[in-house]
């Protein structure tokens, strides 16, 4: 977990420091969080509810039945096809997030059970470059949509994403109509699709295969959008309305179907999956 500011507790004239990354600070009601205990709760402050953001392989553990998770498609990886250059190259950039992560790439994709039905399960990343979606992103997601398809075994995607990955130009613009039309074909075939939007997800993500879900859940107070609520202020030159872009905004316009607290995710999809299949 990201540590926030050491709490000082005063010993005599003297003050203690505390070791880093024993407390945690909650962004929202600006409590001190034991770290263990934190991580115990499934990264929810027990204090206000808030979502801490989770890595890609403690969100599997989460949802999927212990041991089941077999990760497919780990063979891809992104190369700098523009030679993009800029304060670092691209490149840079990967492999320096790589090593920060001990991920291959912004999303975790393979088969699992949950509730012991098959499930073909993408989960992005927003630690690994903003969860942003490049050539492998998309074609890693399409594969599992196409091993979905030709297995009619039910599809979950996590979504944690910025959007489109802006070093790979069009090339990453593409991935939104090649997922899209991969779903198209999922959704003919009546194969479930269930898209979880975590916060945040943004742009190019948002405007494709994360709301194309049969099912769309969210997670509380989730940002969800395309452009940032500044610059949409700035074009329309209008004021937003209270809760612009949250996941309860989205709830009450017909975007979502249901809000699910993060210890009650993997309880709502067994329900679900059994409905659905």
């Amino acid at each position: 977990m990201m540590s926030k500011d050491k709490p000082q507790i005063p010993s005599g004239e003297k003050m203690l420091d505390i070791p880093e990354g024993l407390w945690t600070k909650c962004p929202d009601c600006n409590r001190f969080l034991y770290t263990k205990e934190l991580e115990l709760n499934q990264s929810v402050c027990h204090y206000c509810q808030h979502h801490f953001p989770l890595k890609a392989p403690e969100r599997i553990a989460y949802i999927t039945d212990p041991g089941s998770f077999i990760e497919c498609e780990k063979h891809l990886h992104s190369v700098d096809i523009l030679g993009f250059n800029g304060e670092k190259s691209y490149q840079e950039r990967l492999d320096y997030y790589r090593n920060k992560t001990a991920l291959d790439e912004a999303v975790v994709c393979g088969s699992c059970t949950i509730g012991s039905i098959p499930v073909f399960l993408c989960v992005m990343d927003f630690g690994f470059l903003g969860g942003s979606m490049g050539s492998v992103v998309g074609e890693k997601i399409t594969r599992m949509i196409e091993k979905s398809l030709s297995s009619k075994t039910p599809l979950l995607i996590i979504s944690a994403s910025g959007g489109a990955r802006m070093y790979e130009g069009m090339f990453s613009l593409m991935q939104m109509a090649k997922t899209a039309a991969a779903l198209q074909r999922l959704s003919q075939a009546h194969v479930p699709y269930i898209s979880l939007l975590t916060n945040p997800t943004m742009a190019g993500v948002i405007a494709s295969f994360a709301s194309l879900g049969d099912v769309i859940l969210a997670e509380p107070k989730a940002m969800i959008g395309f452009a940032g609520s500044r610059v949409i202020k700035e074009t329309t030159q209008q004021e937003l309305p209270p809760g612009f872009q949250t996941a309860e905004f989205l709830l009450e316009k017909g975007l979502i179907d249901k809000i699910v607290h993060r210890k009650e995710l993997r309880s709502t999809l067994k329900q679900l999956l059994y409905f659905l299949t």
